[in-house]
């Protein structure tokens, strides 16, 4: 099963389906659908981790990414349908919404976190075939996203190694192919204190949509949602679209930190 759903809504508003970064899993966004109680909440498992640990890790984000688009194309029935992606889980919640508009269905809107926009990513076959064991332990703990006393356990670093290292070389080789802009509306996030990515790099996710676009710069590190979720961005963002072009939660003026409505 590509995704996991821990608390069936039929009769949400809405529907979010979440992406996790490189060596995450579905657990991430496990509590999200507590506090986003309008919302039916799903997260993708990529092989290789967690009820998918038998499976081998995928080696190709575009195709991956084809593959979760074909199992979640029913979720998109008619009930608006975002995608929210972290880190790697941006870039292949964006590859899903170009497959998914390009079969004719409708994302409502996607948030992309922590993430360099795709056009400034280029395959690297150096960089992929320099990860290592402690290279990747390294990046880790810089991120923020991995307990340093867990990657001194062995058993720890047995179990999960093998599928970090896949998703680690799998980012490394993947490059834009997208000619078209999406079109559906973008939002991208930042922590202020990401190590790895920065404001400017999440800015241009503004050209990879003809809808509208948003930046923001919240609190913390590269993994500054597992403290702080962004619920009250996303709430915004729909009430954005809620409210229609040109229009804002501040009285209906473009909005000021983008340009656009």
């Amino acid at each position: 099963m590509w995704t996991q759903c821990v608390e069936p809504r039929p009769f949400a508003a809405r529907r979010l389906i979440c992406f996790p970064h490189a060596g995450g899993s579905p657990y991430f966004f496990r509590s999200w659908s507590r506090s986003l109680t309008d919302h039916e909440v799903h997260s993708v498992c990529y092989p290789g981790r967690a009820e998918r640990i038998a499976e081998p890790p995928a080696t190709e984000l575009v195709p991956m990414a084809r593959r979760i688009a074909e199992a979640v194309r029913p979720l998109l029935d008619g009930r608006p349908t975002a995608l929210f992606g972290h880190s790697m889980g941006a870039i292949v919640a964006y590859e899903v919404a170009g497959a998914l508009e390009d079969e004719g269905l409708e994302v409502a809107h996607l948030f992309a976190s922590s993430a360099r926009a795709p056009r400034l990513m280029r395959p690297d076959p150096d960089a992929a075939a320099a990860w290592d064991e402690k290279s990747i332990a390294e990046t880790l703990i810089e991120l923020g996203g991995t307990d340093a006393e867990l990657l001194r356990n062995p058993a720890f670093v047995e179990l999960v190694m093998p599928y970090i290292d896949a998703d680690f070389r799998m980012l490394a080789s993947y490059g834009p192919h997208r000619a078209a802009p999406l079109r559906c509306p973008v939002t991208a996030l930042v922590g202020d204190r990401d190590p790895r990515v920065d404001a400017g790099q999440v800015s241009a996710w503004k050209e990879s949509t003809r809808g509208r676009f948003r930046m923001r710069t919240l609190p913390g590190d590269h993994f500054y949602l597992a403290s702080e979720p962004p619920f009250a961005v996303i709430g915004e963002a729909w009430e954005r679209e809620t409210a229609g072009p040109g229009t804002s939660r501040r009285g209906g003026r473009p909005d000021p930190a983008t340009g656009r409505g």
